[in-house]
């Protein structure tokens, strides 16, 4: 059971809807599927539950995602995706409180589509549902600085700050303690404003 394992929230990466059913029987308390519950019996197995759900986006497959993804408009069309996904998340029974939303920064994207979702985050707030980014260690960051993953702490961390000021509600992130030190700096600086 997951629930014995700690006493946190735990969220499954699954696209498969029998995966999901097990995760959420073992207690499991969120679902995060790249394919954003598209697949066969997806609605319904995060339906049946109360865990929430995060509805990603992706460009292709896995296998193919990174294989010179075009977009005539990333952020018009990665939003439209998304508020389709939603749409049909609600329509199922999935109330507003449960679902997040993640632009799949990172997959199906390149630099550039990354960093133009980026610089306009705040345009998936009028989907109603909150807004996830994870651009800790992506590959954008090895393309921007020549860094490896694993010495790519100060550029998640940036990335973690344009996040918020962006409109992110919530961030997944390796280095917890850092990115909890960088978000209470900047609190403070905007509280006192």
């Amino acid at each position: 059971m997951l629930r014995a394992v700690r006493d946190l929230p735990v969220s499954v990466d699954t696209r498969r809807p029998a995966v999901m059913r097990t995760a959420l029987d073992a207690g499991a308390s969120m679902i995060n599927d790249v394919q954003a519950l598209q697949a066969p019996g997806a609605l319904d197995a995060v339906r049946e539950s109360t865990c929430a759900v995060c509805l990603m986006h992706m460009k292709g497959t896995p296998a193919t995602m990174q294989s010179e993804p075009r977009y005539d408009d990333v952020v018009k069309e990665v939003r439209a995706f998304l508020k389709d996904a939603v749409r049909k998340a609600r329509f199922a029974g999935i109330g507003a409180d449960r679902i997040v939303v993640d632009p799949g920064f990172g997959f199906g994207k390149t630099v550039a589509h990354n960093l133009k979702l980026l610089r306009r985050l705040d345009e998936f707030q009028s989907l109603g549902v909150a807004v996830l980014a994870g651009l800790s260690r992506k590959s954008t960051l090895g393309l921007i600085t020549g860094r490896p993953v694993e010495q790519r702490l100060a550029g998640s961390l940036a990335l973690a700050l344009l996040a918020l000021h962006r409109g992110a509600n919530m961030l997944r992130v390796h280095e917890v303690k850092e990115t909890k030190d960088v978000i209470a700096v900047w609190q403070a600086y905007k509280n006192d404003a």
